[in-house]
């Protein structure tokens, strides 16, 4: 099996497209797309725009997409963020697929991007396709010895049911061992349960997406603090932040 369908590693295109020279051309770009989106400029002419000016290629624009934000995203962000130390006896809502296809592409040496939010992502793609890979125990484990000495109530685990291996990804999470209780729950939309948190709850979320972002209540920043107290080495991170 060839080793791009063993571990989340980088596209064919990417030592190329991420090298250290083009990185001043991409934060330039990231630095435009704000401008633009702080002042309600639509996002998808506002990245051709940027895209055409700095001449990126598909793989640049998404990094650029996904690691850009409006001041006022940026605000709102900031101002819900909590530290992990405050997860004591409270459930943690995760966003699954989100969470562990970074810690994977991590684990992977794939392309790690930091937000100008601060929040690390990667450059992943399912489209409702999910490959249990050989770095998928090692990533849950990360996870789970990560928040340990943070003592959570309840670690619940949200999976998309209708992307594939969504079941064989729960038994595998159900299985890992924990000092905390751990459930998993396969959801139509874990989007919409996450977007409905609110700071009332007190249950914070783990979570990268923006859209996610945008509209829950408190969440945390697990992924990049993960990878941060592993050290990033010899890894492509680009820093948006």
């Amino acid at each position: 099996m060839p080793d791009s369908l063993k571990r989340r590693g980088k596209h064919p295109q990417d030592e190329a497209a991420f090298h250290q020279d083009c990185v001043p051309r991409l934060l330039a770009a990231s630095a435009d797309l704000a401008w633009l989106k702080s002042r309600g400029y639509a996002d998808p002419s506002s990245l051709k725009l940027v895209g055409d000016r700095y001449h990126l290629n598909s793989r640049q624009r998404t990094a650029v997409a996904r690691s850009t934000c409006s001041d006022q995203q940026l605000q709102s962000r900031r101002e819900r963020l909590i530290p992990h130390s405050d997860i004591k006896d409270r459930t943690v809502y995760i966003d699954g697929f989100n969470l562990l296809t970074s810690i994977e592409a991590y684990l992977g040496q794939g392309i790690l991007l930091i937000g100008r939010d601060g929040v690390l992502r990667d450059m992943s793609s399912m489209h409702g396709n999910y490959r249990v890979l050989e770095d998928t125990k090692k990533a849950i484990d990360v996870v789970h010895r990560f928040l340990a000495p943070f003592q959570p109530g309840t670690l619940h685990w949200l999976l998309d049911q209708p992307v594939s291996n969504s079941g064989r990804l729960k038994s595998i999470l159900l299985q890992t061992s924990a000092s905390f209780p751990v459930e998993v729950e396969l959801v139509p939309d874990p989007d919409k349960i996450l977007r409905d948190l609110t700071t009332s709850d007190k249950n914070p979320c783990i979570t990268a997406d923006s859209g996610i972002l945008d509209h829950c209540g408190y969440w945390l920043n697990t992924a990049r603090e993960i990878t941060s107290s592993l050290s990033f080495g010899d890894r492509i991170v680009i820093d948006f932040s």
